[in-house]
């Protein structure tokens, strides 16, 4: 096989980072990814470790200057510019209010926060006294495009769209999307302020004793429970996950720290699944904090394999945060760092074609080709020619074939959406894998111009987990879509537009 080495690195852009869809962990393939500690590189039994992969560096922060000159068309765009700029005075306050359009908050109070795309993006503008022009031309995008959102003609956009001109306003894409957690009342008695501090407690800093107490749970007992969680998450049961969680990461850090090494997995599992579902619901401020909890458990233990799994979570939440150069090239150096040789195990082969596929995502939010990655990863499924399961998932063609499709939905080649889909068999994926790949196959047939048929492709996806299919991104970007074309909308259309709450935007 050729050596990942040979990828060349690109720029990314990803549509369901903004979503918490793939791009997100599959349970037919990776989730997630590390962070740099210095610590002792020699496993125990004087394996030796490799040193971490260096982390690309960040996007430079840049705040879009006023320029001259023509600005470009993206591909989204209605057509040429033709928008006036936004005059300082664009948005009024009621009368009843007084004072002058120079003010920047009401009379009476701070000015509601803005609740949609447009609005937030028009705020975001006016923040750093940029004219509609100026704004498209520093995202690279038409000035058509930002006055039709910005006056709601458009309720959406591509997120590799939005992702230029969150990257011209010098934020975060989350600041123009509504990527707030939505578990409503689905909670079960769960907290995320509970799940946070227990993440976060001060007794875990160096030069303090761990507040964790009581008696050590048996080994297989504690197993057990971590595959609950795991199954409770691919099932999209996240209230109930939410509720389980600090207890289990508190049991498994007693576990380990009495036990050791044979507690390894399971604490580093426990995190994985917590990154995993805070990621989901938008918190990868605390996501990422559970994902290197997670890569340094790992490597506190004798399973390199573990480790490289584990690099896979912590991508996968850099990902989600935007941080597209650095998910991918921590996915590909770590695959690097195990690729198999001719001999190589199903495992290694499993866990290496996972981390290519986790590296499909971040590639075509940045609007470049996967197909190195997919050949790669394709060409260890057929040898594997089976689903071997690996951390309580697996990786297979079926994985293979997921990621295809979730990448050229991205990049809007719907046929080549359609071609991977009809390689899943019925059964080969489960749960809200299954419900992440209806997604982009709804993607596929609305760019085909198949709405009706879009519109039940989503409402199916719903029926794997309600409150999972309220946090994905990609499922509010097609349903607006759908509702911007109908005149009326449709029975599908009113069903999907209450489920996901878009009645208001």
């Amino acid at each position: 096989m050729t050596h990942v080495a040979a990828y060349g690195r690109g720029r990314t852009d990803h549509r369901r980072a903004a979503q918490g869809g793939p791009g997100h962990p599959e349970q037919d393939g990776p989730r997630h990814a590390p962070s740099d500690h210095a610590v002792d590189r020699r496993a125990p039994g004087g394996r030796a470790w490799p040193a971490p992969p260096a982390p690309a560096p960040g996007r430079a922060a840049r705040v879009a200057r006023p320029r001259t000159g023509r600005p470009r068309t993206d591909a989204t765009s209605a057509g040429p510019s033709h928008v006036r700029s936004a005059g300082p005075c664009e948005m009024r306050r009621p009368r009843a209010y007084g004072g002058s359009c120079r003010d920047s908050t009401w009379r009476y109070g701070a000015m509601p926060e803005p609740t949609s795309i447009g609005a937030r993006l028009r705020a975001l503008r006016r923040e750093r006294t940029l004219t509609q022009e100026q704004l498209a031309e520093a995202a690279g995008v038409s000035v058509d495009l930002v006055g039709k959102l910005e006056q709601g003609r458009r309720v959406t956009a591509r997120v590799t769209t939005l992702a230029k001109l969150a990257s011209a306003l010098d934020v975060e894409i989350s600041a123009l999307i509504d990527r707030r957690e939505r578990l409503g009342t689905d909670r079960d008695g769960g907290s995320v302020l509970a799940l946070r501090d227990v993440l976060t407690s001060p007794s875990l800093l160096p030069g303090f004793d761990a507040d964790d107490s009581g008696d050590p749970t048996p080994i297989e007992q504690l197993t057990r429970t971590v595959d609950r969680a795991w199954r409770q998450y691919w099932a999209g049961e996240f209230g109930e996950l939410l509720a389980m969680l600090p207890g289990l990461i508190g049991e498994a850090r007693v576990t380990r720290q009495a036990l050791g090494a044979p507690a390894v997995q399971s604490l580093a599992q426990a995190y994985e699944v917590t990154s995993s579902l805070l990621t989901q619901i938008g918190r990868t401020d605390l996501g990422i904090i559970a994902a290197e909890r997670a890569v340094t458990t790992a490597h506190e233990g004798d399973d390199l394999l573990l480790w490289a799994w584990m690099h896979a979570a912590y991508s996968w939440v850099l990902l989600h945060q935007d941080r597209y150069a650095e998910a991918e090239d921590l996915a590909v150096k770590t695959a690097e760092r195990i690729e198999p040789g001719f001999r190589g195990e199903d495992r290694e082969i499993a866990v290496w074609g996972s981390l290519l596929t986790s590296a499909v995502a971040p590639a075509v939010a940045r609007d470049r080709d996967p197909g190195e990655y997919l050949s790669l990863a394709a060409a260890g499924a057929e040898r594997l020619g089976r689903r071997v399961s690996v951390y309580r998932t697996g990786f297979g063609s079926a994985t293979v074939a997921m990621q295809a499709g979730y990448g050229y939905a991205v990049l809007k080649q719907p046929g080549k959406v359609l071609e991977a889909s009809r390689r899943i068999r019925p059964g080969d994926l489960e749960g809200i894998s299954w419900g992440a790949h209806l997604m982009d196959v709804a993607q596929a047939h609305l760019d085909a111009g198949h709405r009706r048929t879009a519109s039940r492709a989503l409402l199916e996806a719903r029926q794997v987990s309600p409150v999972w299919f309220r946090h994905q991104r990609i499922a509010r970007s097609v349903t607006a879509e759908i509702r911007e074309q109908e005149r009326r909308l449709s029975p599908e259309t009113r069903t999907l537009v209450k489920a996901l709450d878009l009645e208001d935007e």
